[in-house]
């Protein structure tokens, strides 16, 4: 059973950084794509950021750009999502996702909800102005 567990998440003041972890377990993991998504109060999912495990491919979100970044620590079995230069809208609860769709990806294909199957929990990013 494929098991994503967060962490990371907190209260920071604009500007700052915060570093997200999710654990992963249960499966074979570099025949996954790895998603992060959040979700603020009142609005839906909306996608942040994936990476392909298995290489260097990544997409990311227009309004994140140039301040996420999604990596992976193999021998933590972990997925990352730094973040920096933090804005107040950037506040949600940030979660993992996990799906097997590997091949022909495109932003499109990774950003939407319907196509990951396994999820986190989330863990709540709060950011003041």
């Amino acid at each position: 059973q494929v098991q994503l567990v967060e962490s990371g998440g907190g209260l920071v003041q604009a500007g700052g950084s915060l570093r997200l972890s999710c654990a992963a377990s249960g499966g074979t993991f570099t025949s996954y794509t790895m998603g992060w998504f959040r979700q603020a109060p009142g609005k839906e999912r909306e996608f942040v950021a994936a990476k392909r495990w298995s290489d260097s491919k990544t997409f990311y979100a227009d309004s994140v750009k140039g301040r996420f970044t999604i990596s992976r620590d193999n021998a933590k079995n972990t997925v990352i999502l730094q973040m920096n230069n933090l804005k107040p809208e950037d506040t949600a609860v940030y979660l993992c996702a996990a799906t097997v769709l590997v091949g022909l990806l495109t932003t499109e294909v990774v950003s939407q909800t319907a196509n990951y199957h396994y999820w986190g929990q989330g863990t709540q990013v709060t950011v003041s102005s």
